[in-house]
């Protein structure tokens, strides 16, 4: 699914390493999801959004899955 996490952990100066301790997942788990190899369950979606101050449709775009 198509996102933005790379471009706002760049806009806060984060680490994959840093994100991942601050929602509770791997480096691993955040590199799979900004390269869309990966869609998070519903409860990591919300972590993030939480994490971020923003709803999860202001990172995520389902839009362009599959077409």
């Amino acid at each position: 699914m198509r996102n933005d996490i790379s471009d706002r952990r760049a806009e806060t100066d984060e680490s994959q390493a840093d994100l991942a301790a601050a929602v509770g997942v791997t480096r691993q788990t955040i590199n799979a999801i900004e390269r869309e190899r990966y869609d998070p369950s519903l409860e990591l979606a919300f972590e993030l959004a939480a994490h971020f101050d923003c709803r999860i449709e202001d990172i995520f775009d389902p839009a362009e899955e599959g077409r």
